[in-house]
């Protein structure tokens, strides 16, 4: 386990119920400041269960610390403005405004238009295929552009923590490897990354550090590289 006295996100011995089943069991995750993390498991493990929890989503036993506060039961909304941002499976976009209209969206809470505008221009520089269809209906969007809407309206909010919940879920290929390539980026732009991600490979490839969910608990934590050659964790989710 990290030194917890550096981690931006420090979550301890969390607990999720959906009425009388258990969703997460005593998870115990850190991430440092810079840090990309990932956490790999199967479906129904309880990743996702987890990322809404850290996002103020849904309700909690436990400790979730944020850049040394308490936020356990904060509401969501406060978390943006702190500089915590989720990009939720299925992406949650608005899917009746524009592309334009999405990242606006994503600041609602600045009131730096200046910074706002820059922050448009880079979120475009990171994706230029929606600079291209700016003004475009966000659900005319295909799935990989609409994945990219929802990744940069996070980015409008400036977070320091970014959450993204399975981002390369049915996209195309060439399209997945541009969103990890994006994913890189903004971490080495000073974003600290926790990513959930059915590609294990990928994401051990890009992360730094990576945990193991499993029946809602966290069974294994290793640098990135480690997991990547454990026999057990190549067998069960990197296809041997």
């Amino acid at each position: 386990m990290q030194n917890s006295s550096k981690a931006l996100l420090d979550i301890r011995d969390l607990e999720v119920s959906y009425g009388a089943i258990k969703a997460l069991r005593k998870v115990s995750l850190q991430v440092m400041s810079g840090e990309l993390v990932c956490l790999i498991g199967a479906n129904g493990a309880g990743k996702s269960t987890l990322l809404k929890s850290i996002a103020g989503l849904l309700p909690s036993q436990g400790n979730i610390q944020f850049s040394g506060q308490c936020i356990r039961s904060q509401p969501a909304h406060s978390l943006v403005s702190q500089g915590l941002a989720l990009v939720p499976e299925g992406r949650g976009i608005f899917g009746e405004m524009s592309v334009l209209e999405n990242l606006q969206m994503g600041a609602y809470h600045r009131h730096d238009k200046a910074g706002i505008k820059q922050d448009i221009e880079h979120a475009y520089s990171l994706f230029p295929r929606l600079a291209e269809r700016q003004q475009q209906q966000a659900s005319t969007l295909s799935g990989g552009e609409q994945q990219m809407v929802a990744i940069a309206r996070a980015l409008m909010s400036k977070p320091r923590l970014l959450l993204l919940d399975e981002p390369s879920m049915g996209l195309a290929p060439l399209l997945v490897k541009k969103i990890l390539e994006v994913i890189a980026t903004i971490n080495r732009e000073g974003v600290s990354v926790l990513l959930v991600e059915q590609n294990a490979n990928a994401a051990l490839s890009l992360a730094s550090r990576g945990y193991v969910m499993e029946h809602g608990k966290i069974t294994l934590q290793d640098s990135a590289q480690n997991l990547l050659h454990n026999p057990a964790v190549k067998e069960a989710y990197l296809g041997g």
